[in-house]
């Protein structure tokens, strides 16, 4: 089992920046991939970002040159750093693991945070 739990929401202009983080606690010595997915108000869940166990990043097209993600595995947290926020960006951000990375790709991860809001006005 392992347990995620976010941080690092908040409300930003556009242009600015946030750093979301996500601690992992329990069986945390295994070799999870994790990620980063958000969902708006009236839309699917979305893939933003992922990383293996590793450390290769994935990005979806539209956060590309704007977010990085990362890891301390000394401190058992993820990490995505977001700059040059957009209003579009606004959303629920979650953190997800799992083991295999096609169940996390696709949105199927096992473990899940509670998420942590970010909004982006113009």
């Amino acid at each position: 089992q392992v347990q995620l739990v976010e941080s690092g929401g908040g409300s930003v202009q556009a242009g600015g920046s946030l750093r979301l983080s996500c601690a992992a606690s329990g069986d945390t010595n295994s070799r999870h991939y994790m990620g980063w997915f958000r969902q708006s108000a009236g839309k699917q869940r979305e893939r933003v970002s992922s990383i293996t166990p590793d450390g290769t990043t994935s990005y979806r097209d539209s956060v590309k040159g704007r977010f990085t993600i990362s890891k301390d595995n000394t401190k058992n947290t993820l990490y995505l750093q977001m700059n040059s926020l957009k209003p579009e960006d606004t959303a629920m951000y979650y953190c997800a693991a799992d083991p295999d990375l096609y169940r996390l790709w696709t949105g199927s991860a096992r473990y899940w945070g509670q998420g942590t809001q970010v909004t982006v006005s113009s």
